[in-house]
């Protein structure tokens, strides 16, 4: 049923409980994860300016720092069986999270939710918020 899942991960302790739940989705058939961390574009300005680097070579840092930290990731759900592909994209995670179910035509999208309600979110919604209202796929969002 839920062969091909798309887990989409910013490292926190949220998503990491996340990637538990898809552990599971072993038993209920499924048979490959696309690993995928989108790095957020909006504010990369920014950061460059504070590390006195120029925006490509503050993506290639970050990019470099990605990769390292979907190693473990990926070895863990190797070693139960699932084919594993990883992908980083850059954008708006939201946006390119949907982007990413429709082009791999995923059976399921996998979240973790931080639950957080300080004013920014308030006004703009979360990640997992914003997805559960435009997603056309079944998606488990695991909260804190």
């Amino acid at each position: 049923m839920f062969e091909k899942i798309l887990y989409a991960t910013d490292f926190s302790e949220e998503a990491r409980k996340a990637l538990d739940y898809v552990k599971r989705l072993k038993e209920a058939g499924g048979r490959e994860v696309i690993l995928l961390h989108v790095i957020d574009r909006r504010g990369l300005d920014d950061l460059a300016k504070f590390s006195k680097k120029d925006v490509p070579e503050v993506l290639s840092d970050l990019e470099k720092k990605v990769t390292g930290e979907m190693l473990p990731l990926e070895r863990e759900l190797k070693e139960l069986g699932y084919a594993v592909r990883k992908r980083i994209e850059k954008g708006g995670p939201c946006n390119e999270i949907l982007r990413v179910a429709d082009e791999e035509e995923v059976s399921m999208i996998v979240v973790g939710s931080h639950g957080k309600s300080n004013i920014d979110q308030m006004l703009l919604g979360t990640v997992s918020y914003k997805l559960v209202k435009r997603v056309k796929k079944p998606i488990l969002v695991v909260k804190k």
